[in-house]
């Protein structure tokens, strides 16, 4: 392998990485989106059954969809808090 086909595989991976990088990036911010909407609908079921300490049944898979769905993306850790606290809610039909 010679210099001048080093430069070149150096100029081409440079191009691949210089077009997955804009990718990679709009990946990881729609990832923060999905997160913080997924957060917004299981506290906003939180919130609207808190008081009672009851949740409708739909509501409460619904729930669990949501919070799989935000540990799947690595979620944070607070959201385990207001899981917890659900899961120990009445639920109801």
């Amino acid at each position: 392998m010679t210099i001048t086909d080093i430069a070149t595989l150096i100029g081409e991976i440079s191009l691949i990485i210089g077009t997955i990088t804009p990718v990679m990036i709009r990946i990881i911010k729609i990832t923060d989106g999905q997160k913080c909407q997924l957060r917004s609908d299981m506290l906003r079921i939180y919130y609207h059954n808190c008081e009672q300490k009851t949740i409708r049944q739909y509501e409460f898979e619904n729930f669990i969809f949501l919070y799989e769905a935000y540990k799947a993306l690595k979620g944070n850790s607070f959201i385990d808090k207001i899981y917890e606290e659900v899961k120990d809610w009445e639920v109801v039909t």
